[in-house]
């Protein structure tokens, strides 16, 4: 089992107090597909734009996971878990390392997902600062990420202390099917 991650700074909100955030091995990231598929599904299915149009078959969020488990046995992401107090899975966040040869100092931030049973308690804030040392364990210095224009997560990217670098409109579909815009932010650690 992977220790729990030291947070590098303080959420704006109170964490939950029962809620641990740690990064998954291999071994441990082949099974938890299933808990991260239902937290995936619970995303989509409540609105989030997040590459995947509702409903989402369990199959196909799945096999999504299954290639990120994959993956992170490559080592060519890093995969973190947020954990209530019985264990169960309630929030994820990636870092995708790799990169062209060009730019071995880079990475992506993808699929910050918090099940809707467990949100407004911080846990997205304590993914985020995970994130941000995980980046630095991996010698990332510039991380990337994009999200739905006027969403929630624009807020929070921004406390966290991400730049915003501009929108394109029309750039993805909602999980109905509706056209949306997407915001790409990025941070210097």
């Amino acid at each position: 089992m992977t220790a729990p991650l030291a947070l590098s700074s303080p959420c704006v909100d109170a964490p939950h107090a029962s809620t641990t955030v740690r990064r998954l091995g291999p071994n441990e990231a082949a099974a938890s597909v299933p808990a991260l598929a239902d937290v995936l599904i619970d995303c989509v299915h409540g609105g989030a734009s997040v590459s995947f149009m509702a409903p989402l078959p369990r199959e196909k969020a799945l096999a999504f996971w299954h290639n990120v488990a994959e993956g992170v046995a490559r080592n060519e992401r890093v995969l973190l878990v947020a954990e209530d107090a019985q264990g169960a899975v309630v929030g994820t966040v990636q870092l995708v390392t790799a990169m062209p040869d060009n730019q071995p100092h880079r990475a992506d931030v993808a699929k910050m997902l918090v099940h809707r049973k467990a949100r407004r308690q911080g846990i997205a804030q304590q993914l985020m600062a995970a994130v941000d040392d995980a980046a630095r364990a991996e010698g990332k210095t510039v991380l990337v990420l994009d999200t739905v224009t006027g969403g929630d997560a624009e807020r929070l990217y921004e406390r966290a202390g991400w730049q915003r670098v501009g929108v394109v409109p029309g750039y993805a579909l909602m999980p109905d099917g509706a056209l949306c815009g997407t915001t790409f932010f990025f941070k210097h650690l």
